[in-house]
C-alpha cells in the first residue's frame, strides 16, 4: 500500500468498524488512512449482494416478504430495507432515463390496491395514507415502454400530477387513450395543451351477476364500449387501452401486494411505492418482453442490452 501524501510504502495499522476495514500508517509522514471500499449496489447493508439479488429476484417474481424470508434465509426487516433501497434507486433511474421520449400512442390506466386497510374500513383517526391506493400507469403501444407512473388517490389533484409528469417526459406530439375517469377529460388538455390527440374509451359493465354468491369474485362482462374523441384527431385504429390493461395484469401477478384476497397487501405507502418502482424499472430494463423479444427500453432506444439487477441498482445509485 502506498501513502496518499508522500507516496512511500505503508504498513498495516489495525482495523476498525464491524466490517473490519483495514487501516494503514505511513512509515515516513506517519499519516493513517484506510481502504476505500467501492460503493455497494445495496448501499451500506452488510449482506452479500448475491443473497440480496436472490431476495430482489424473489420479490420480482411475486413472492411475499415472509416467503422470501424462508427462501433466502434473511430477516424480513432486512428484506424490507432492501426493498426500499432498490425501489428508490429504480425510481431515480427511471426519472433520469425517461426524458425527451418520442412515443406515438400512449395508453393510460389505473390499477387499484390498498394500504393497511380498505377504504370502507378506515377510521377518522387513521393516517391519510391508509385506505385505497391507485397506481396511474402510462404505456406506449409500440415499444411497450412505461415512461411514467404515479402512486396516489384516484382524485383530480393526483391525476393532474401524473399527467404533468408524463408531459415533461415526452418530446413531440402524441396520441393518448384513457379509460372513462372523468378527471382525464379536463386534466389532459390542461397538461398537454393542443399538442395532443386525446380520446377516451369508456367501458360499461353488467354487474347483475353479482346478485348470486357464485358470481361475487367473477369479472363483470362488458355490456358496451363507447369511444369518445376529446381533443385533436386521434387515429381510430389506436384508440385502445388493451396493452396497458394487460400490463396491469402483469403487475398484479408479479407483485404479491397486489394479489387479491391475501394477507400480502401493503402495510405502508412507502413500501408500496418502492415495490412499484422496482417492478417497473425491472420491467423496462431487465425483463425481455415476450412479443418484442427485447426489453422495452431496448425497443425504445434507451439502451442496447438487457440489464441485470446489479446494473439496475448501480445505475440508480
Amino acid at each position: 500500500m502506498t501513502c496518499h501524501v508522500c507516496g512511500t510504502s505503508c504498513r498495516k495499522f489495525g482495523s476498525y468498524g464491524r466490517a473490519k476495514i483495514q487501516r494503514y500508517r505511513c512509515n515516513v509522514c506517519r499519516k493513517t488512512f484506510s481502504d476505500l471500499k467501492p460503493e455497494s449496489p445495496i448501499g451500506e447493508m452488510r449482506i452479500p449482494f448475491e443473497k440480496a439479488g436472490q431476495a430482489i429476484a424473489c420479490l420480482l417474481e411475486g413472492c411475499s416478504i415472509r416467503s422470501v424470508e424462508r427462501l433466502v434465509n434473511l430477516n424480513r426487516n432486512t428484506i424490507m430495507r432492501l426493498l426500499l433501497i432498490a425501489g428508490v434507486r429504480s425510481a431515480r433511474l427511471m426519472d433520469a432515463k425517461m426524458r425527451r421520449l418520442k412515443l406515438k400512442y400512449l395508453q393510460l390506466d389505473e390499477i387499484w390496491t390498498f394500504v393497511q386497510k380498505k377504504k370502507r374500513n378506515r377510521r377518522s383517526d387513521d393516517p391519510p395514507e391508509f385506505g385505497d391506493a391507485w397506481v396511474f400507469v402510462a404505456l406506449d403501444e409500440e415499444t411497450k415502454l412505461i415512461p411514467a407512473f404515479f402512486v396516489g388517490k384516484r382524485i383530480k389533484a393526483d391525476t393532474n400530477m401524473f399527467l404533468w409528469d408524463l408531459y415533461n417526459r415526452l418530446d413531440g406530439r402524441t396520441q393518448i387513450t384513457t379509460d372513462g375517469l372523468h378527471h382525464y377529460e379536463e386534466g389532459v388538455p390542461v397538461s398537454f395543451g393542443l399538442d395532443v390527440d386525446f380520446a377516451q374509451l369508456i367501458k360499461l359493465f353488467d354487474h347483475g351477476q353479482f346478485d348470486s354468491p357464485e358470481g361475487r369474485y367473477s369479472p363483470s362482462p362488458i355490456a358496451e364500449v363507447i369511444s369518445k374523441v376529446r381533443l385533436g384527431d386521434p387515429d381510430p385504429d389506436h384508440i385502445s387501452t388493451s396493452f396497458v390493461e394487460r400490463s396491469n395484469l402483469t403487475m398484479r401477478q408479479q407483485m404479491r401486494r397486489f394479489t387479491r384476497l391475501t394477507l400480502g397487501f401493503s402495510k405502508r405507502l412507502s413500501h408500496l411505492k418502492a415495490a412499484v418502482a422496482l417492478h417497473l424499472g425491472f420491467y423496462n430494463f431487465c425483463r425481455v418482453h415476450s412479443t418484442l423479444r427485447v426489453t422495452p427500453a431496448m425497443e425504445a432506444g434507451l439502451t442496447d442490452h438487457i440489464w441485470s439487477i446489479r446494473e439496475l441498482l448501480e445505475a440508480g445509485a
